[in-house]
């Protein structure tokens, strides 16, 4: 479970985060939804260490993570989808595979792996030559979830998922979310697409100016009036 309590970030002069407190217990899928600069992104930077906190405390299975390296909160079971996908454009699919495994040593269960991100993303067994900058932004996207999985993650964050899609491919991405959400792994989402992220979380808090202004189950936010007006570009009657 992951525990975050009274967290406060500050920097260029900009209090980012103020006070926010959320929980996401195991087996969930938990979305953050707010405006562009709401502080989204920056609750998940704190998580991983990119960006340090003020004060506060992120919890994660009982253990403190502020002040850990990203790479023993890597090793902890936390894996990140960056906003913008980050593929190394000029190593083949396989290759940014591998590099989500650079933690593990146990190579046969590493292959297993991989052939499971093909399971989920066909596409990319079929691709697994090409180098990942040639890809479509689509396949771009699933490539950044599968080198992620490859960490054998318990808890995924992923930032802004459908990002720059095409609404057919952004359909695809959250019905492979619930997927690895029902193979047993957390989901910690931010997503500008309020509407598709609500629709499939168990619960959801909203962001506003580093605060979180409202919190319920991912159904009692997508019919909530302020929500709809907000974010959901439906109007108040």
């Amino acid at each position: 479970m992951l525990k975050i309590e009274n967290l406060y970030v500050n920097y260029g002069g900009i209090n980012a985060l103020r006070g926010i407190s959320l929980e996401v217990q195991d087996g969930e899928i938990v979305t953050l939804i707010g405006a562009n600069g709401a502080g989204k992104s920056t609750t998940l930077r704190t998580i991983t260490d990119l960006v340090k906190a003020a004060s506060g405390s992120v919890v994660w299975n009982g253990e403190e993570m502020i002040g850990k390296s990203i790479d023993a909160i890597f090793k902890s079971g936390i894996a990140m989808v960056p906003e913008g996908r980050r593929v190394f454009s000029d190593l083949t699919v396989l290759e940014n595979l591998q590099i989500g495994a650079y933690l593990r040593k146990d190579k046969e269960e590493i292959d297993k792996d991989i052939e499971w991100v093909y399971s989920l993303f066909p596409r990319l067994k079929e691709r697994y030559w090409q180098y990942a900058g040639t890809l479509s932004g689509g396949e771009q996207q699933m490539l950044a979830v599968g080198r992620a999985l490859m960490s054998r993650p318990k808890l995924m964050m992923m930032d802004e998922p459908s990002l720059g899609l095409a609404p057919l491919v952004v359909q695809d991405i959250f019905s492979i979310i619930k997927e690895i959400n029902r193979q047993g792994v957390t989901i910690l989402l931010i997503e500008q697409n309020a509407n598709m992220a609500l629709r499939i979380a168990d619960r959801g808090y909203v962001l506003e100016t580093g605060q979180i202004s409202m919190t319920g189950t991912g159904l009692e936010l997508l019919n909530d009036e302020s929500v709809k007006a907000a974010y959901l570009g439906t109007k108040k009657h």
